[in-house]
């Protein structure tokens, strides 16, 4: 099957957005606060995922990456982070963190490696995920990008 990828920018309101992310236990009380850049996948005109960026300066928090349930196993989470990625390195984003407590696997495929969430940047660590919303067991992971 042949793929036709789309990312586009969605609001935090959109409600596809907000149900995707509710549907996967996936933090949602901040979604309309500002600096935050959230992103659709499409696939040929089909909604397939969604990604999100808050970006510090040269570090930028990579979150809300998923993947409607009925689309998973295609690889579209790999598609929808990678395209994402695009966007910080196009914002002069050189590190991308995220945290995680079920998807560790996932992300170190895809290039990502656990740090000591204590030694992440204060940009990173003072956001309301890490600060309030992700649980302490949340592992930080990072990834440098290059333009």
């Amino acid at each position: 099957m042949s793929r036709q990828l789309d990312l586009q920018p969605v609001a935090g309101t959109d409600g596809d957005l907000l149900a995707t992310l509710q549907a996967a236990s996936l933090p949602t009380d901040d979604l309309t606060e500002s600096g935050r850049n959230f992103f659709q996948l499409s696939d040929q005109g089909r909604k397939v995922g969604f990604g999100g960026l808050e970006i510090y300066g040269q570090h930028a928090l990579l979150r809300s990456v998923v993947v409607v349930p009925e689309h998973r196993g295609h690889g579209y989470g790999a598609a929808v982070t990678n395209l994402v990625l695009d966007q910080a390195i196009g914002h002069g984003v050189r590190t991308v963190y995220l945290l995680t407590v079920s998807a560790t696997s996932f992300f170190q495929r895809l290039g990502f490696a656990q740090v000591d969430r204590a030694a992440g940047p204060a940009a990173i660590l003072q956001t309301r995920q890490a600060a309030s919303l992700c649980p302490a067991s949340a592992a930080l992971f990072a990834r440098t990008i290059k333009g």
